[in-house]
Formats: C-alpha cells, structure tokens, sequence
C-alpha cells in the first residue's frame, strides 16, 4: 500500500480543513477506497442535479396544464 504524497506546509500556508482530511484520507485509505469513495460522492451529486432537474419540469408542465384549462 502506497500512500499519496502530501504537500508540505510552509510558513505562509494555512491548512485547511479540506487539506487535513485528505492528508488523513491519504494515509488510512488505499488509492482504491479513496477512488470508489470519490466516485460514489460524484454518484450523489449527480442523483441530486437530476432530483432537481425533475422537480422544475414538473413545475414546468404544471404552469402549462394550468394556462391551458
């Protein structure tokens, strides 16, 4: 198991929150978990676009079926 590279922290940096938990990430999870983990948040992301596409079409067809009776 290979961990990934972690930058160095210079003087002028701040770490982030984000940066720790990938740094942590990093070091407790092999490439392969981090890549399903990555995509399986993409998955829910996704889903989440399409749930809201859904809901404004049907807005969509709503306002047209009520301007037409």
């Amino acid at each position: 198991m290979q961990a990934a590279p972690v930058r160095p922290v210079t003087a002028t940096a701040i770490p982030t929150v984000t940066g720790a938990l990938r740094a942590m990430e990093a070091l407790l999870l092999s490439s392969g978990q981090r890549t399903a983990r990555r995509n399986a948040w993409a998955a829910v992301l996704e889903d989440r676009r399409r749930a809201k596409d859904r809901v404004e079409a049907e807005h969509v067809l709503e306002a047209v079926a009520a301007r037409t009776s």
